[in-house]
Parts: C-alpha cells; structure tokens; sequence
C-alpha cells in the first residue's frame, strides 16, 4: 500500500500539468518537495514515487534528491534551524551562536532534538551578509542574532510557539514550506499578512527614491500579460520589423567609371563571355570563399601558419603573394608523421617507455620473493636503489 494519499497524487498530477508533455520529468523538483511535505524528507518510497509518476528510473530521481541540499534524506524536526558561520557572519559571531545552540540543544550538525522539533543545520551562506550574523528557521530568517537570542527562539519553538521572523511571513513547519516549494499557495489564515522589510533593504530603497534612482520606463501597475498575449505581442512586433526592411537595392543600369576615368564593368553591363569582377577586399588576390567542410582545428593550424602552395586565397589570415614567387611549402605533413612515429602513445596499463616483457618478469619475480639476481625482500628496497 502506497504512503501517499490520494490528494498528494492529485497535487502531483496538476504539477506535471504545468510543463510540456516532452518536458515532464521538468516537474522533478516540485515533486521532491511534495513528497518531502507529506513525509518530512525525501525517503525511498518518494523517490519511488517520482519515478513511477515521471517515467523515470530511481537512479535518475535520486541524483537530484542528493544534490540539492534542501531535499533531506533522513526524517528532520518539524523546524529546520540554519546557522551561518560563513566569513562574514563568523566574523560577527556565527561560530558562537552555533556552539551555543549544539550545545543547548545536545545536537550536532544535521541531528534532530529527541523530541522531533528541532534539526540544527551548519549552513556555509545565507547570503544576507548585511543582516549578519543570521538564522534561518525553515528558510525565513532572523537576522542579527547573538547566542541569547538564538536560544530564545529554539526554546520557543519546542514550547509550542512560533516567533515571528526579522522578515518575511509567519513561521510554519517544514512540511508546510514543502508545500510552498512545490507550488501551492499557504493555505493557513493570514499566513502572509504578517512580517516586513529588513532595515537595510529600506535604506537602499530611500537612496534609490532620494536620487532618482529606477528602472527606465518602469511602471509598478502594468499587469503581467498572459502567455497567449505574450505570443501575440511577439507576433506582432516581428510583423513590423519585417515591414520596415528595406526594399533590396537592384544593380545600376549606369556605368561605374574606373581609376582611369573609362567605364568599369558592373555586373549590370559585363559583357558576353565576361565574368563579373570579385568585390574588393583590400588584396589583389580574388575572393574565394573559405571552405567549409574543414574542421576547425584545420582551419587554425591553416590560419596561425598558412602554407602558400595550398592556401586559399584571401583566406582568413592568409595572404597570397601575386607580385612575387610563391615560397615552397612546408612538409608539416611529414614532420608531423615523424613525431608520431617517434613518440608511441602510451597503453592504458603502463606508463609511456615500459616494455610488457619487463613488466611480467618483475610480477613474475615479485610473486616468488626473488629478483632475477636470487635477492631476497628484505633486500629488495637497497638492490632497487642501486640499479
């Protein structure tokens, strides 16, 4: 019998709804939190779970359960307790306020109280360094804690009680954040009706309004357009940028004059038999488009040392010479087969140099206690030295 219930089951049904049909196993990481909301953590049966309703092997679903931190792998207190002891917050306190809390909790990192209420984590950043030193209660911060207050507010919670965070919305338990990660609104009354802003987000905001300090064109009212609206905007705007192309501009029927003042050839008016004359390119070699059936490696080697003889003209990075004689090309070709030939690539069981034949002499040498000279182990290190 499954230990899902049957609203789970339908909560996991309207997230996969959420992706594409060939995008459903996107859905993996709310599903992790759902079923962390019904059990606490993420145990074997909710990775079965995920896989079955995903299509995937259990393999797959738990190599993103074990990456990601916030998915836990063992039961955990109803109230995750995060201390940060990274470099700004340990400056300030947040080793002590964390040998504190162990302490008075009689819990290590990642342990749960006896009673079930309380996992104590050892967090590296909470990235609030200007809240410093900080803790987190199931991801909702208090900030500027010493030791007193930590262990104020841990004793309140085992009491039954919820303190209310420096920011952010009233606490609640871990299984109902799961529930908020996996998508679904907090259902409990007035759960976002209390908390506020932390002092230093206000002063940044007074700085940005006392120097005028916004978005350009930014307008706090504008509704957030639906997908199909969306669409039809970017439909739109493509339409008008097609229709303000312009015309493509037909070749002039009139005669380009040349350097000498007579009529230069244009591919309007070249004559029969005439091919029409490349663009310029700043050489006086014709332009020949590069090939492109060449790797890239090729066209670099080609490119940092050209080989006149072979070369394309006007190449990138190439110049052929037409006012002189072509210098003779390079046998890199060969050189580079003679390195190879000089340079045996080394077997994946020994190093580069080791004949196979050495090698089972000394396995064979080894397994009878004796080298070849009749030595024993005991002189093995000394006899090895001295060859």
């Amino acid at each position: 019998m499954s230990v899902f219930t049957e609203e789970t089951r339908e909560r996991a049904r309207e997230i996969i709804s959420r992706y594409p049909a060939d995008r459903s196993r996107s859905a993996l990481l709310p599903l992790l939190h759902l079923v962390q909301a019904q059990e606490g953590y993420v145990s074997p049966a909710g990775v079965t779970f995920c896989a079955e309703v995903l299509g995937l092997n259990k393999a797959q679903v738990g190599a993103v359960a074990t990456f990601y931190t916030m998915y836990k792998r063992k039961p955990t207190g109803d109230f995750l307790v995060s201390v940060c002891t990274n470099t700004m917050c340990n400056v300030l306190g947040g080793q002590e306020v964390y040998d504190t809390l162990a302490e008075h909790l009689g819990v290590g990192h990642d342990e749960t109280t006896a009673d079930g209420t309380i996992t104590l984590e050892h967090a590296e950043c909470l990235a609030a360094c200007d809240y410093g030193p900080v803790m987190t209660v199931n991801y909702d911060f208090f900030d500027g804690v010493d030791a007193a207050t930590a262990v104020g507010v841990v004793d309140e919670l085992r009491a039954g009680g919820r303190p209310m965070p420096t920011r952010g919305a009233r606490l609640c338990t871990l299984k109902e954040m799961a529930v908020q990660l996996a998508g679904f609104a907090d259902e409990r009354d007035g759960a976002v009706a209390d908390g506020g802003p932390g002092e230093p987000t206000l002063r940044g905001l007074r700085l940005a309004q006392q120097h005028g300090v916004s978005v350009p064109g930014f307008d706090p009212n504008t509704p957030i357009r639906s997908k199909a609206e969306a669409d039809k905007a970017a439909a739109e705007a493509k339409a008008k940028a097609e229709a303000a192309k312009p015309a493509p501009v037909e070749a002039s029927a009139a005669p380009v004059k040349g350097g000498d003042g007579a009529s230069a050839p244009t591919p309007g008016n070249a004559g029969a038999g005439e091919p029409a004359p490349a663009a310029a390119s700043g050489s006086t070699a014709p332009d020949v488009k590069a090939p492109d059936d060449k790797s890239p490696q090729v066209r670099t080697a080609e490119t940092r040392q050209p080989d006149a003889g072979t070369a394309v003209p006007d190449a990138p990075g190439t110049k052929v010479p037409t006012d002189s004689t072509a210098p003779e090309p390079r046998d890199a070709r060969s050189a580079e087969a003679a390195g190879v030939a000089a340079n045996r690539p080394a077997g994946d069981g020994k190093p580069a140099g080791d004949e196979a034949g050495a090698q089972e002499r000394n396995l064979t040498e080894a397994k009878a206690g004796t080298d070849a000279d009749g030595v024993g182990p005991a002189d093995a290190n000394e006899t090895g030295a001295q060859k």
